[in-house]
């Protein structure tokens, strides 16, 4: 009784503390529709500013398409409607200008998409050049490095920045990707199951850039793997057909889950 006492006492402060931060993004009785298939299911949610927030659940319960709500990349399936708000840094994103979100709110996909006949070098300052954000040159060369060593791919690639992005591996192109949003200087990244098509050592790699990016940003990751989400995450998300089950800090959710379901799905009896 006393250790269930001390395990409620400890998940009641997690919960207060995380709702005493910051909060770099929030969501407010959100509901998504692809047609009339009702797929976000009036989640309430709130995510700390510079953590790593793990939202989790089994292929196809809506991880991707409330991660895709948060920067308004919804908008460009016509069949989506999109009910109840967004906020990100207590600004509603439906009152915001989509260019202004989405350099807010970075994007890291599933499939490394690197322009791949792009050098690697302009693969990070189209964003920079597009928006016209850097004029000098040499201020654009040092923005592409610190980008590239923010995304732990600079001694690999230094000396063959004017290759082609296809000539990197799959784990260099997704960190390329991820190279390209940094230098944007979001506030948020999203990343939608980033390690799914990489090695094991590649995914490492990435786990670890992850891990440095929250010390600067709010990094919000999708994964259909618990191992994943107990390994980068502050906090963690279950959902589950659209809803969402439970909500707290990694380390009370896997310890001592509240939900069923969400016991089931940490233990691998469901999912």
């Amino acid at each position: 009784m006393i250790l269930a006492e001390k395990d409620r006492k400890s998940e009641e402060d997690a919960l207060e503390k995380m709702a005493k931060m910051r909060h770099a993004i929030e969501t407010i009785d959100l509901n998504i529709y692809y047609g009339d298939h009702h797929v976000i299911k009036g989640v309430n949610l709130a995510i700390p500013e510079k953590v790593v927030f793990a939202i989790m659940g089994p292929s196809g319960c809506g991880k991707s398409t409330m991660l895709r709500a948060f920067n308004r990349l919804l908008e460009l399936n016509e069949s989506t409607r999109v009910e109840g708000d967004v906020k990100v840094f207590g600004k509603s994103i439906f009152k915001m200008n989509p260019i202004e979100v989405r350099r807010t709110v970075g994007m890291v996909f599933q499939h490394p998409n690197p322009f791949p006949h792009m050098s690697i070098y302009d693969n990070v300052a189209l964003g920079l050049k597009l928006n016209k954000l850097v004029k000098d040159r040499k201020e654009l060369d040092r923005i592409v490095e610190w980008a590239l060593r923010k995304a732990a791919l600079w001694e690999e690639v230094e000396n063959k920045l004017h290759k082609p992005a296809s000539a990197l591996s799959g784990g260099q192109q997704q960190r390329l990707c991820i190279a390209r949003v940094v230098a944007m200087k979001p506030k948020v990244i999203l990343m939608d199951e980033p390690t799914s098509n990489l090695d094991p050592i590649s995914t490492k790699k990435i786990e670890e850039l992850i891990y440095e990016l929250k010390k600067e940003l709010t990094v919000v990751i999708v994964t259909h793997s618990p191992a994943q989400a107990a390994r980068v995450s502050d906090y963690v998300a279950f959902l589950y057909l659209g809803k969402l089950v439970e909500v707290g800090s990694t380390v009370d959710m896997f310890e001592n889950p509240k939900e069923k379901l969400t016991e089931e799905y940490l233990t691998g009896r469901m999912g």
